[in-house]
């Protein structure tokens, strides 16, 4: 039943059974037989108590949407209720009393204002803690929701961290081509719109690894046409890894930071591998007899390891292996 047919078949419902309550009592009380008066009595008893249903449901209703927004105590809210409950009942049902059968006995004041207000009361109890709780449930989904758009704000900002290094890599590769081989800066030109086209409109939430993979494959390309002769640069991709769906941008730090702090025997190791429903990426550099220091933020460990926190909680793993010599990382994450 929607809610809308419920709103108009509830009151004259709940109204009959508040009519049948009276009646019996008042039975009990006086020994008569309310079926036995006269049909034309009853019904025009039933058809006033459905009337006024209506009144005590709707001015309830209002009552409760009154005080959802207020935080005045619940006792408070139903000696209000009590109110207009026995206001409706002293303007409706006592000069009904009064104009039916004997008149308007104490039993009949009585059972009057007790029978209704205790079954209104016990209504307008139960619409309140169910309104309540459906305003609880509507807070927590708008408090998700905020914590939703929180971290997808901050997922922006992280993978947007990686840019502007990208981006001072790339150009200034180009500037020096520029001066020896114009053709090649173009083909550079072309590459790096390529790889940028990748981090600026591949927008959906996850790809297929092997375009994760050609991207890193471009990049590294890139990175050759900038790097000193001498680098020994190792990379192996698994042809396993196809389709199985991965966050973009995750990999493309570690090859980075890979390129950028290479020295002393000048070597560099890239692999992925599919382990056990895992992707399995690797990345070692040689360090050069005085190792650079590396900073927090920017494009560091610390900003994937809050990356991959918000995207894959408890499925990964990022370790780091330190030596005089070389520096490797090695992630794994559940695919």
């Amino acid at each position: 039943m929607n809610g809308k047919r419920w709103r108009w078949l509830f009151p004259p419902l709940y109204g009959l059974c508040i009519y049948a309550s009276i009646r019996l009592v008042n039975d009990v009380i006086s020994d008569t037989r309310f079926w036995e008066r006269h049909w034309s009595i009853n019904a025009w008893e039933i058809a006033t108590c459905f009337t006024v249903s209506y009144v005590y449901f709707f001015v309830l209703m209002w009552l409760l949407r009154k005080r959802l927004s207020t935080t005045r105590p619940a006792s408070r809210e139903l000696l209000e209720a009590a109110f207009y409950i026995e206001l409706i009942s002293t303007f409706t049902l006592m000069p009904l009393a009064a104009f039916t059968d004997d008149g308007c006995q104490w039993y009949d004041v009585v059972n009057l204002y007790l029978i209704p207000l205790l079954y209104w009361l016990l209504f307008y109890a139960f619409a309140r803690g169910n309104a309540w709780v459906r305003k609880s449930y509507e807070q927590q989904l708008l408090i998700e929701q905020i914590n939703n758009d929180r971290l997808q704000t901050e997922l922006r900002f992280l993978k947007a961290q990686y840019h502007p290094h990208f981006l001072f890599n790339a150009l200034n590769t180009v500037y020096f081509q520029m001066d020896d081989d114009v053709p090649q800066a173009k083909r550079t030109i072309t590459s790096l719109s390529d790889l940028l086209r990748y981090q600026l409109y591949d927008r959906q939430q996850t790809v297929p690894v092997h375009r994760e993979i050609q991207h890193l494959d471009a990049y590294i390309g890139l990175q050759r046409e900038r790097m000193n002769a001498h680098l020994r640069l190792e990379v192996y991709f698994s042809d396993q890894l196809r389709d199985q769906p991965v966050y973009p941008l995750l990999l493309l730090p570690l090859v980075e930071n890979a390129f950028k702090y290479a020295g002393g025997d000048y070597w560099i190791k890239i692999e992925a591998l599919l382990e056990n429903g895992q992707l399995v990426f690797k990345a070692a550099n040689a360090k050069p007899p005085i190792a650079t220091v590396v900073k927090d933020g920017g494009i560091g460990l610390e900003n994937l390891r809050r990356r991959l926190a918000l995207l894959y909680p408890g499925r990964h793993s990022l370790e780091t292996d330190d030596q005089p010599n070389a520096y490797s990382v090695t992630l794994k994450i559940d695919v």
